[in-house]
């Protein structure tokens, strides 16, 4: 074997990656059969054997998706690999040869549309140097994924998260991990699978610790409101909504559907058309998990209320100013008033009395500021402290964090702490703008690994007088309560 060009078997057969730096790499790995033709909307099929040794030194194909919309783009960017084989995971491991160590699997973001284990932020170097062996994985995205059809089983992106939990689990010794020791983390939309993870029958066993990174536990709708839904992008192509009729439309005239009736969806908020749970748990999102009474018994939130992840430990946190991604660089901040303000904040379930203690903390801030700044407590914070609450409720310890570091021209956005963790802050640049301390990546980096490792962050569980690790420039501090005022009691899909 040539040196750097480690080889190891897999399920389906060998793979060759290449090792650089201590670090060796096998990228583009199948962990299921291609979602190609009628397996389109199908549950996840076994993976398709090879014959000989298979390269894994590029990356593989990403899941059908369209670019971010004008001004989330330039900061976010799409990365998009061409190919059927979209069902891949990237795996980084300083010894293949070795054994015990722990495993984190990393979920992508992207609202569910967007997004791929290609973006270059999530290169899993950094946490291979530091002793994990890292796992990023791709799942359907939008109708292929999300979609409920006739013919079809629900939940078909999730039904991918538990393949690739489940190949994990047989193939971790391979790359040197413990099976028994798996950190699943996601950001975003990945986040938010994390929840439905944790919330889970068919996930159970499958990981010791979760890490969710701005999402929340109320993400999920009915069965009968998503196909109102499904309904509607049937009308857009002319077909009934059924697996069968779905599978015979060309993916890009799938997505191209897809993306008019998302943007429908945006300007036409009717629960009647549209379905009310879709409106009140998505928070602007149209495609997302449903309970389904198999993936998913309940709202996230509501089994790991009732106990669904006892005894897996939790490390759970947002930016400080999560929705100015989305108010920002669109410009839509700049378009909302002060008379707008409480019919804008209707559209995510939240009552005007919000407004007060946020306008009299900030005397300066524009309407636009007041919409993120609530919006940002109502859909990450608010319902990310009630999971710690409902962890510590059932004597499972959750730790609590936020991330403060402000970009300058936008604040303390969505998605921004994301490269300080893979320590990654080079291939970011358009996300972190210029000169990112690279002090707070040491820092949380460190931390995640150490929660991967042994259940430990380095700071108390949130429990203890609500504690919150903030990281920030020019200190990083542990915070009792962080803006108490301001805590939101509502936020969507639940009531005052």
């Amino acid at each position: 074997m040539p040196a750097g060009r480690p080889v190891v078997e897999v399920t389906g057969g060998k793979v060759r990656g290449r090792t650089v730096g201590g670090v060796s790499a096998f990228l583009g790995v199948p962990y299921a059969a291609s979602p190609v033709g009628r397996a389109r909307f199908r549950a996840p099929g076994p993976v398709v054997g090879w014959v000989g040794t298979r390269e894994a030194t590029a990356l593989g194909p990403t899941c059908l998706q369209g670019p971010y919309p004008p001004g989330i783009e330039q900061i976010l960017g799409t990365t998009l690999v061409a190919g059927t084989e979209c069902l891949n995971v990237n795996v980084w491991t300083p010894d293949p040869g070795g054994g015990g160590l722990p495993v984190m699997v990393w979920i992508h973001g992207g609202a569910f549309v967007h997004g791929s284990n290609a973006v270059p932020a999530y290169d899993g170097a950094a946490f291979a140097r530091d002793g994990v062996v890292l796992v990023a994985i791709n799942y359907r995205l939008g109708a292929s994924g999300f979609a409920v059809l006739d013919g079809a089983p629900a939940n078909r992106g999730l039904l991918d998260q538990l393949s690739a939990l489940e190949w994990v689990r047989d193939n971790a010794r391979a790359f040197g991990g413990d099976p028994g020791n798996v950190t699943i983390f996601g950001e975003s939309a990945g986040a938010m699978s994390v929840a439905a993870l944790l919330g889970s029958p068919a996930a159970s066993g499958l990981f010791a610790r979760a890490i969710m990174q701005s999402g929340n536990g109320g993400v999920a709708a009915t069965v009968d409101d998503a196909r109102l839904l499904s309904g509607e992008l049937g009308k857009a192509l002319g077909v009934p909504a059924t697996a069968e009729a779905f599978a015979a439309v060309p993916p890009s005239v799938l997505l191209a559907a897809q993306e008019s009736v998302r943007a429908d969806f945006a300007r036409e908020p009717d629960p009647a058309r549209w379905g009310e749970s879709v409106l009140a748990a998505g928070a602007g999102m149209a495609f997302f998990p449903v309970v389904d009474g198999d993936v998913l018994s309940a709202v996230p939130a509501e089994a790991i209320a009732a106990g669904s992840a006892r005894g897996i430990g939790l490390l759970a946190g947002c930016t400080a100013e999560e929705f100015r991604l989305f108010t920002v660089p669109t410009g839509l901040g700049d378009t909302i008033t002060v008379d707008a303000l409480p019919f804008a904040l209707a559209r995510f379930g939240i009552g005007a009395s919000a407004i007060m203690p946020y306008a009299a903390n900030r005397p300066e801030a524009t309407a636009g500021d007041l919409l993120a700044a609530i919006v940002t407590d109502a859909v990450f914070r608010g319902p990310t402290r009630e999971l710690a609450e409902s962890q510590a409720a059932v004597g499972t310890a959750a730790f609590v964090y936020e991330f403060g570091w402000q970009r300058a021209d936008l604040g303390a956005i969505h998605a921004l702490e994301v490269p300080f963790v893979f320590d990654t802050l080079a291939a970011a640049t358009t996300l972190t703008g210029p000169n990112p301390p690279q002090r707070i990546a040491d820092e949380m980096h460190s931390a995640w690994v150490g929660f991967a490792t042994d259940g430990n962050p380095g700071w108390p569980p949130y429990a203890e007088d609500r504690l919150v690790m903030t990281f920030d420039d020019p200190v990083s501090e542990l915070v009792a309560d962080p803006r108490a005022d301001e805590r939101a009691t509502r936020y969507p899909g639940r009531q005052d």
